[in-house]
């Protein structure tokens, strides 16, 4: 989302990084949906990754900005899947995006989770936006790109508050085996098994020379279904601030049969990947036979 948004002249530089956007265009945010259900995306995740009171409060504004948007953010995805239904009647899943604590410090400690928090603290981090999305028709809560065992067990404890959501909690890795604070994605994978409320083990914001590794250590912990949705292949550079590398689409087609093969029930794409990358991602599915989705 983020990338098409910046690729079509929007503005996510900030605290907010692309949930400013529902700010200054959200008819851009509502398109860009649409292009990826066209492009055969099933499930499309809301705008909000980086909305939170925390955020909102650092740029001046009151909590209720970051409720409001939560759910402005939802229901833009929801006005896409609503047209797209004049189209076409593939079912379409919402899910709500939430992202670690480390992205609402907007400094890339997602990517390594070292933080300086309370455990408390860092419950009451997530429970303050499960509680809106809980108050939405959101269908499932994307609970992404978490660094760490420790947060891992902080977001449980603050999604049992509110039994009737359902998520999938999804990691970023550094390498094959460790998410990116370096406990072993097996250890990670192993808590959903101790909620209902989780219906999904997911890998994301990972390069994707790494997930068909992760996909059998995490299929090896758990026994819920396994989500995968890598970066495009390039890598970010936090220092200068840019993306490095390049992202072959065919490629990344290729790798998503591999994820497939090795177990993967769900395929999509994080940073950089784009309408033709899902595209791509799709075709290979429907050209393979025993693709686990089918299942």
């Amino acid at each position: 989302m983020a990338t098409e948004l910046e690729w079509r002249g929007c503005n996510i530089y900030g605290p907010l990084w692309s949930a400013q956007v529902l700010d200054t265009s959200p008819s851009t945010i509502q398109q860009v949906h649409l292009d990826y259900l066209r492009a055969g995306a099933e499930c499309i995740s809301t705008v909000s990754y980086q909305v939170s009171g925390m955020g909102y409060a650092e740029l001046g504004r009151p909590r209720e900005d970051a409720a409001r948007a939560l759910r402005q953010s939802i229901e833009i995805a929801e006005a896409a899947g609503e047209q797209y239904a004049r189209e076409s009647d593939r079912v379409v899943v919402i899910a709500a995006s939430l992202g670690p604590y480390g992205a609402a410090l907007h400094n890339g400690a997602e990517f390594h989770g070292r933080y300086d928090i309370s455990s408390d603290a860092l419950v009451a981090f997530h429970a303050e936006r499960l509680a809106v999305v809980a108050e939405t028709n959101a269908e499932l809560v994307a609970l992404e790109t978490v660094p760490s065992y420790e947060e891992a067990r902080a977001i449980l404890a603050a999604l049992a508050h509110i039994p009737a959501l359902r998520a999938w909690l999804s990691f970023t890795c550094r390498d094959g085996a460790h998410v990116a604070h370096g406990e072993l994605l097996a250890e990670c994978a192993a808590l959903a098994d101790e909620s209902n409320q989780i219906v999904a083990v997911g890998i994301n914001c990972t390069h994707p020379r790494f997930i068909a590794e992760l996909i059998g250590h995490a299929r090896a912990a758990t026994g819920k279904p396994i989500f995968v949705y890598p970066n495009s292949g390039e890598t970010w550079d936090a220092s200068a601030r840019r993306w490095r590398g390049t992202s072959d689409v065919a490629e990344y087609a290729a790798m998503a049969v591999k994820w497939f093969e090795a177990g993967a029930q769900a395929v999509g794409g994080c940073c950089r990947t784009t309408p033709t990358h899902i595209r791509a991602v799709r075709e290979a599915w429907e050209a393979f036979d025993d693709a686990p989705m089918r299942q």
